[in-house]
């Protein structure tokens, strides 16, 4: 296992998966303006890091973020001038647009508290696992805000759609988690005490795959919704076949013939 130096989270790779979380547990885990920073160039510098595999977006303490810190950030906010407001909304967004396109896919394990920022880490993940006491809420009305924040109003539809989205952006309520599963925002429920061990056993089998494959899938993933239907086609089939060049696809298809088990490479 190597435990990564970073100073504002917490993070360790370890087969291949990266292991990620808040530590400010005492006060569920909420964002200032460093850790903002730091996330934003980790998950950037991701995409070039050929040792990780799959990320997995933990909990710590029993929740997942509470979002903004009220102190350290909403405080600031309202002492600076415009060009200071977009600098910092600009970097909050990046933040999504570098789990977007780190290349690996993202599973968020939530527990607890996910509101504000932390539910829109929640958002830009691929894959979303909860515990039944998981209370996700896009919570910026509640505070005076648009519920259009880094990027909530493209992304939250097209996982829950337009209707549920719209109600969740302009009331601020809490999403209950059966809710949450009921309408496709997270992929599974199970026990606290399971959390990471399913979590990571996703993360594992995703790892397990081409590597190569998987960053082609979330890269189209997160490009189509902008294209036609004629040119997602067209960019799927030249995705594929890049692909099809790959040594793992070589890999299983040797394997497919020998009746064995295909051992990818990523490459």
């Amino acid at each position: 296992m190597t435990q990564v130096d970073t100073k504002h989270f917490l993070c360790k790779i370890e087969d291949g998966i990266a292991t990620v979380s808040l530590d400010r547990p005492e006060r569920k885990n909420p964002l200032t303006f460093d850790s903002y920073a730091e996330l934003r160039d980790w998950f950037r510098d991701l995409h070039y890091n050929d040792e990780v595999k799959a990320v997995v977006f933990a909990s710590n303490g029993g929740n997942f973020s509470s979002g903004g810190d009220v102190h350290d950030i909403i405080g600031p906010l309202t002492k600076m001038s415009m060009k200071e407001l977009l600098a910092f909304t600009r970097m909050t967004g990046d933040l999504v647009k570098a789990i977007v396109n780190c290349g690996k896919p993202v599973i968020a394990a939530i527990d607890g508290i996910c509101v504000g920022a932390g539910a829109i880490i929640a958002m830009a993940s691929d894959l979303r696992i909860a515990t039944p006491e998981a209370k996700t809420a896009f919570l910026f009305t509640r505070v005076g805000l648009a519920g259009c924040d880094m990027g909530a109003c493209a992304i939250l539809p097209r996982i829950i759609g337009q209707g549920r989205a719209a109600e969740l952006l302009y009331t601020g309520r809490s999403m209950r988690a059966e809710e949450g599963a009921a309408w496709g925002f997270h992929n599974k429920l199970v026990a606290a005490a399971d959390l990471d061990a399913e979590a990571h056993a996703l993360a594992a089998r995703i790892a397990a795959g081409p590597n190569f494959g998987n960053m082609m899938t979330k890269t189209m993933l997160a490009q189509e919704w902008s294209m036609s239907i004629e040119q997602a086609i067209e960019a799927e089939a030249q995705a594929q076949a890049i692909c099809m060049q790959t040594a793992d696809f070589e890999r299983a298809y040797h394997a497919f013939v020998n009746k064995e088990k295909p051992v990818f490479e990523g490459d």
